[in-house]
């Protein structure tokens, strides 16, 4: 697979995936950074398709463009209008130096570790993959859905008004 073509592909993918994921960054509607939140992710998944990682991209797709951005996408549009822009913050200053310090410390990572490529074949193919997790790993999978659906209920309660749960409280 070293192709002109999934080379291309590589690049493409890699600048569709860093062009939305800044695109996140510096919209102002947030409804605006969640479509671009949506393209890096699929971007993300198109490389994992790259990497020969097809059962990562499909749950990539799957889990965070069909799941998790949707239900931000549907959180966005159910919250009032006023709470939409991305203001000024007074976090702009250091969240830049903690980028500048992440950047330095990946680009000196990338620069001081003796990468190495491995020629053979996976030994997990995706059938047993899944067979995996639904037997070896279904405790933990079942523990992570009843925390996760622990949190998206206590994040209904706690945005809900006072108006709501006397509405709740008369029915």
């Amino acid at each position: 697979m070293d192709g002109g073509g999934i080379v291309f592909a590589f690049y493409v993918l890699a600048a569709v995936t860093l062009i939305s994921a800044a695109g996140v960054l510096v919209s102002r509607d947030l409804l605006h950074a969640v479509l671009f939140l949506i393209l890096t992710f699929v971007g993300v998944a198109g490389l994992f398709v790259l990497l020969s990682a097809d059962f990562i991209a499909m749950a990539q797709v799957i889990i965070y463009v069909g799941a998790i951005a949707v239900l931000i996408l549907f959180a966005v549009l159910l919250t009032p209008r006023a709470g939409r822009n991305n203001g000024e913050t007074k976090f702009a200053l250091p969240g830049i130096l903690l980028a500048v310090c992440l950047a330095a410390v990946f680009l000196f990572v990338i620069h001081d570790v003796a990468w190495t490529t491995n020629d053979e074949a996976p030994v997990l193919g995706a059938d047993q993959l899944g067979e995996a997790l639904l037997t070896t790993w279904v405790l933990p999978f079942e523990i992570a859905s009843v925390l996760l659906t622990a949190a998206l209920v206590g994040a209904i309660m706690l945005a809900r008004t006072p108006q709501e749960e006397a509405e709740d409280a008369l029915a």
